[in-house]
Parts: structure tokens; sequence; C-alpha cells
């Protein structure tokens, strides 16, 4: 019998659904799933229809990082046993993961990644590069790099430094040690925590709201906000004024502004 996916996709009320669905090896990241999961990316972000990607998996674990015992990663530097073999082999292998990573972030609508159970490794660097990130009350964090004595190096230092702070990073990394689903709403790791009776209906709820959201708003603000973190408080003045003065003229902004001018004038003085 041949083995199922290990990547399941569906789509629904323009929401992409990828499930990670390796539940009897804890989703280990292989390469089987992340050529799967780049096909998805790379269909949402070419499809007009699909205005929000979720994230999620089936099983004990959200995701327990690479598949160390697959062995089936890509060794493309031939001077591996170097450090800059090692590091080329960080850019470059790793089953393209840092490329993917990048590519998600750059996307200009919103990849949601909702975490019922555990998130390490890989998987919680792949989930540092989406937009939003939901934890059910079973969910936890850790890198286990740290157990042999590395760094979780596919931008898993680098954004998790960005989005919670060195004091945070350091706990995750520098301790080794791991974070509850509280927790990692207190670090500003996810950004709720729901039941774990209620979490599936909640993050559909959220995505469902992402829908309604206006395009091109939600593709200038990723942009921003992203162009913002990185620079000095006067540029960032001048990436929003940038931003707005394409969005102002769309037709969009304009006619809701009318709309919303006509239903204040209706009201009267007591509305």
């Amino acid at each position: 019998m041949s083995e199922a996916p290990h990547l399941l996709t569906e789509e629904t009320d323009g929401i992409l659904i990828a499930t990670l669905n390796r539940p009897d090896k804890l989703n280990a990241i292989s390469r089987q799933m992340m050529d799967l999961l780049t096909d998805a990316v790379l269909h949402f972000r070419d499809s007009d229809a699909l205005k929000v990607m979720l994230i999620r998996s089936t099983g004990r674990y959200f995701s327990a990082g690479a598949d160390l015992k697959a062995g089936d990663q890509r060794r493309i530097s031939p001077t591996q046993h170097t450090a800059s073999g090692i590091r080329e082999n960080h850019r470059l292998n790793l089953n393209n993961m840092q490329q993917l990573w990048d590519e998600m972030e750059h996307i200009e609508k919103p990849i949601v990644a909702a975490h019922h159970a555990m998130c390490v490794g890989g998987g919680l660097e792949m989930s540092l590069s989406c937009d939003f990130r939901f934890a059910a009350k079973s969910a936890g964090y850790a890198f286990p790099e740290g157990l042999f004595g590395v760094l979780p190096a596919s931008s898993g230092v680098s954004r998790l430094t960005r989005i919670c702070g060195p004091h945070w990073a350091r706990w995750l990394i520098m301790a080794n040690k791991p974070a509850s689903a509280d927790m990692a709403f207190t670090m500003g790791l996810v950004h709720q925590v729901f039941s774990d009776e209620s979490f599936e209906a909640e993050v559909m709820d959220f995505c469902r709201h992402l829908t309604k959201q206006n395009r091109e708003q939600m593709g200038a603000a990723k942009v921003a906000i992203e162009m913002c973190a990185e620079v000095g408080r006067d540029t960032a003045r001048h990436v929003e004024r940038m931003a707005n003065s394409a969005l102002m003229l769309n037709p969009d902004y304009i006619k809701g502004v009318e709309e919303y001018l006509k239903g204040v004038g209706g009201k009267g003085k007591d509305g």
C-alpha cells in the first residue's frame, strides 16, 4: 500500500488549507513535504481566487522539525566539511527551507500557522515566516538544535529575535528551554491562545475574517511592516507615506470613504 501524501491541500472560501500529514513521524519535514509545500505556496501566491493560506497539521505534534532520519537532505556544496561549505549548505540546502520561508514571508497575502500541539525546530522556523500564529492550549515550542550544540540557522535565530526580541530568543535558543502556549503568547510568539476544543473553529473564523479585508491594503501593510521593522523612525514614516500614496488612489478606498460619509451624513444629530 502506497504511503499517504506528506501534505494535503484543500480550498474553501478563498482559503488554501495545507495540512502536514505525517502523524506517525510527528510531522517531521521530509523532502516530499517540502516539495508539496513549495507547490502549495506558489499556487497560493499565483491564484487570484485564494486570499489566505492556513498551515496546520494532524497528530501528536504540529511538527518535530526536519526529518533527520530520512537521509534525503540535499547536499549541494562539495566542501560541506569546511566552515564555508556548511554556511553554503545552510543557505542552499536543507530541502530549500530558507528559500521557501523567505518566499512565504514576502508574498503579499496573509499566511496563518495553527499549532494544535508541539512545534519545534524547522516547524517553528517555518511558522516564524508566517504572518499570524495561533496556539491551542496543548501547543508548545522549542528549538532542540541546542541539544546538538548548534543553532536553528534556517532563519530561526534571526526571525525569532526580530519577533520576540533578544530576551526571549535567549530563553529558547541559548538556554534551550521550551515554552508553553501561554508563555509563547507572553513572548509575542503567537497572537492568541484558544482552548483545544474551540481551536479549529476559532482559527477558521479568523481566516474567514482575513478574506474579507482589502487585499491591496493587506499586501501594502505586509511590505510596509517588514520594512519599518528594519529601518529608523524617519525612514519608517517615509515608508508608510509611500504606501498610502498608492492605496489612497485605489478606487476601493475612494468608494469606501464616499459610502462612509454618506452613512454618517444620513444618521442625523442623534445618529
